[in-house]
């Protein structure tokens, strides 16, 4: 039987889910979008996702893909996911892709977002999707900070236990910090992340705009490759997944 592939683009908070990956016994984006799939499609379906966002991450343009005989316009099975998928998960657009396009291994780049809440006052309708700084950050030293990291670099000192076997080299396009009122927000783009790297980039941006590491210090961090030489890694609820590029 003949096959389609699927290109899905979604939104989701992702604070009461354990991640993307399916999980046996656990709640997952994964596992609620293939149970829609299943009730909307009448088959079992398997999604790959772009990017395996970990427990409480959330993703403005997270992107799936899937193989499937039905012949459903996507704008009815657009429709008919939102009518069963959960509230914190929604599917923004379905859009027929070339044969055999995989979400993850055709992606191009990553957009990731850190959202820092700074100020000593807590406001309670933004702490599921920021984290709480209470000290004053420094913009320009972060920003300083973040230039020199920007190009290709070995991320080792950022990922959490990456396998030895693999490379942890890694390009980063952009990697820039803006302030919005009182939303300090870190965005980056790059080719590929480690696990963690994101947030612990993040943790040591905000450990230059405290003033506790210099903005050339990030040089020695990596040459360093060692995850103890950079800052923390951040809470997932500051982290978006905002946009994956492809080809065009």
């Amino acid at each position: 039987m003949r096959t389609r592939s699927l290109k899905l683009t979604l939104e989701y908070d992702g604070t009461d889910f354990s991640g993307w990956q399916r999980q046996p016994g656990r709640r997952t984006v994964q596992g609620a979008l293939e149970e829609a799939l299943r009730t909307v499609l009448r088959h079992d379906v398997e999604v790959a996702g772009a990017g395996r966002t970990d427990a409480g991450v959330h993703a403005l343009g997270q992107v799936a893909s899937l193989e499937t005989p039905s012949d459903l316009p996507p704008s009815k099975i657009r429709a008919a996911l939102n009518g069963v998928l959960p509230d914190d998960v929604a599917v923004l657009a379905v859009e027929e892709a070339p044969e055999g396009f995989n979400a993850r291994f055709a992606a191009r780049a990553k957009h990731y977002r850190y959202r820092i809440l700074e100020g000593p006052v807590r406001r309670p309708l933004e702490l599921r999707h920021a984290w709480h700084c209470r000290h004053a950050l420094d913009l320009e030293r972060m920003r300083l900070a973040a230039a020199r990291l920007v190009g290709t670099h070995d991320f080792r000192a950022f990922a959490r236990e990456p396998d030895t076997r693999a490379s942890t080299v890694r390009t980063l396009f952009a990697l820039d910090a803006r302030r919005d009122g009182f939303i300090l927000s870190l965005d980056v783009k790059g080719d590929g992340f480690l696990y963690n790297m994101v947030r612990a980039l993040a943790g040591t941006l905000v450990e230059v705009g405290r003033g506790k590491l210099a903005p050339e210090s990030v040089d020695a961090v990596l040459l360093a490759r060692d995850r103890a030489a950079a800052g923390p890694t951040l809470p997932a609820r500051g982290l978006f997944l905002v946009e994956v590029e492809y080809a065009r």
